[in-house]
This record gives structure tokens, C-alpha cells and sequence, in this order.
């Protein structure tokens, strides 16, 4: 995975950067600093990835499946398919604008936030919560065979509410 410039749409006003390396400027306006974002990391901003990303970004920090945005595209009447949807999942998670959070062996959940930071999975609700970088100590890693190294440690704690 190639390093990127990552941000994230946190308010109507614009981007937030999470990197500190350099990056297109951004205007406030949500349609044209989308487009930025994806030319920023190198992606050709087509009609599919822009309104994905207006959907993915535009609305804070959020953990979305494939499915999900599908459903929210259906909904807002843009014309894509589910595999486009999984495609642009996968393309945005290569460039490092989202994170991929697998919480079983066939469900993936999507963070925009991609930041380094752990899950809590919801059990019986089926979503996740960030939980800060700081609050989860990690033990001795293990040592990854020769050529290969360690890309990133992710945790997900698996919750439940409590009967009685």
C-alpha cells in the first residue's frame, strides 16, 4: 500500500487533514473538495467515485459495509451497482482514504476515519465504535517471517449488552 494524504469531510466547512503531508487545496465546497481528495491520491474523480464519496465522506466519521452504501445510493437515486460499490471500497482502501475493519470471516465494515485507532463491534447491533489509539496497549507483536513487516495492528473488542 503507497503512502497517501488522507482527510476526512468532518463539517459543511471543508476537510479535516489527518496526514501532514502536502495536499490539493480545498475549498468548503463539499462536490469540489471531493474531487480534489480523489485526485489527491491519484484517482480519476468519475461520476461513480464523486457521489460515493460525497456519500462516504460527507457525513463525518462513519463505518459503513458495502451494502450499506449501496442501500444509501439506491436511496439517493445514484445509478451504481453493488460490485461498483465494492470496487470503490476496495480502490479507496488502497489508497488509504478508508480503512477496512473485518469483524468476521464475510462481513468487512469500511472506517473513514483512517486514522490509526481500534473497534469496538457491537454484538447483536452489528456496528462499530472507534476507540482512541492511546486506550488500547498492545503486548509484544510478533515477529513477522523474513520480507514482510508489520503494516498495522488493529483490535476489535467484541461487545454485548448486558441481560438483567
Amino acid at each position: 500500500m503507497t503512502p497517501s494524504r488522507t482527510m476526512v469531510f468532518t463539517t459543511a466547512e471543508g476537510f479535516e487533514q489527518l496526514s501532514q503531508e502536502p495536499r490539493a487545496v480545498l475549498t468548503g465546497c463539499p462536490w469540489h473538495d471531493v474531487k480534489a481528495m480523489l485526485r489527491d491520491v491519484g484517482l480519476r474523480p468519475t461520476r461513480q467515485r464523486m457521489a460515493l464519496g460525497w456519500m462516504l465522506f460527507g457525513k463525518g466519521d462513519r463505518h459503513l459495509t458495502a451494502e450499506m452504501l449501496y442501500e444509501e445510493a439506491t436511496k439517493a437515486k445514484v445509478s451504481v451497482s453493488l460490485a461498483t460499490v465494492y470496487n470503490t471500497l476496495h480502490q479507496f482502501t488502497e489508497v488509504g482514504l478508508l480503512r477496512q475493519v473485518a469483524v468476521n470471516g464475510s462481513k468487512s465494515y469500511f472506517d473513514t476515519n483512517a486514522s490509526q485507532h481500534h473497534h469496538f463491534f457491537i454484538e447483536g447491533e452489528n456496528s462499530l465504535l472507534d476507540i482512541p489509539d492511546r486506550d488500547v496497549v498492545v503486548g509484544k507483536t510478533p515477529i513477522p517471517p523474513a520480507g514482510y513487516e508489520i503494516a498495522r495492528v488493529d483490535v476489535v473488542v467484541r461487545l454485548r449488552r448486558k441481560s438483567g
